[in-house]
């Protein structure tokens, strides 16, 4: 495993790799996406602690997607069973690393909710969870729920940093998962221009889209149309930015991902 140093303009172009992987195999990408966000509302279902454990499943999820992502470059055909790819291609161990990161990754999100709490009480929280007990007129009088999204968003990006590629080097490399996270975050530090261009792009496009959309939606008075339109395009943005996570992982660490590790 080799970390890489990269100039800013390469996030403009994992930016533009992303939507070429993703044209790639879009309906297989899309197929996969919807598969996530059905299971994981089945997840959040369960009792008690159905709040918080889709976020568990995430590091594993993510080097299913991954997955998904290296086996369309190699022209492989791509399936939503993919998504487990993390926890049954690569031994017991690996899977162990993602269950512990994702342990892990729920004691960071609880602890940026918590910086939230600080700016409006822990309503923003609430919301999240998706919490009774916030009515519509509380949130309208709450003044600092905007105050404590920004919060949360200055928390969440060392926590990004730290688990962005964790879970694939846990996976793919066999790395323990503080190891892991150390290189996750040594990686997008050194790289901070990189990611710094290419979340700009990928935020500058999601709002170009959605004025574009709105506007359009304006101009045909189809406003009752409107979610038909925009929900579709919210899932294919967001489909091809996670295509794009591949695009970054292979920029930070090279192309020595061909080879699946042995079973542990």
């Amino acid at each position: 495993m080799q970390l890489i140093e990269v100039p800013a303009k390469t996030g403009y172009v994992w930016y533009r790799q992303g939507i070429w992987l993703f044209r790639r195999n879009p309906l297989a990408f899309l197929t996969i996406f919807f598969t996530y966000l059905f299971a994981m509302w089945i997840v959040s279902l369960v009792p008690m602690v159905g709040g918080v454990l889709p976020l568990a499943f995430i590091p594993g999820v993510a080097v299913g997607f991954m997955a998904a992502c290296r086996d369309t470059v190699a022209g492989k055909p791509v399936f939503p069973t993919i998504l487990v790819d993390g926890f049954r291609s690569y031994g017991g161990l690996a899977a162990r690393r993602l269950v512990e990161l994702g342990g892990l990754y729920v004691a960071a999100i609880a602890l940026v909710f918590a910086g939230s709490a600080l700016a409006d009480g822990g309503i923003l929280f609430k919301l999240m969870l998706g919490v009774s007990g916030v009515s519509p007129e509380t949130l309208a009088k709450t003044k600092s729920v905007p105050l404590a999204g920004l919060v949360a968003l200055a928390c969440y990006v060392p926590v990004a940093m730290l688990f962005w590629f964790a879970p694939i080097l846990a996976a793919w490399h066999g790395v323990p998962p503080a190891k892991a996270m150390f290189f996750s975050l040594v990686s997008c530090w050194r790289n901070r221009g990189a990611f710094i261009v290419y979340a700009a792009l990928w935020f500058a496009t999601a709002i170009v889209v959605s004025i574009g959309l709105s506007f359009l939606m304006d101009a045909l008075d189809a406003h009752d149309y409107a979610f038909a339109v925009l929900f579709p395009a919210t899932i294919t943005l967001t489909t091809m930015l996670y295509c794009s996570f591949y695009a970054t992982y292979r920029g930070c660490f090279g192309t020595q991902d061909a080879e699946k590790p042995a079973r542990q």
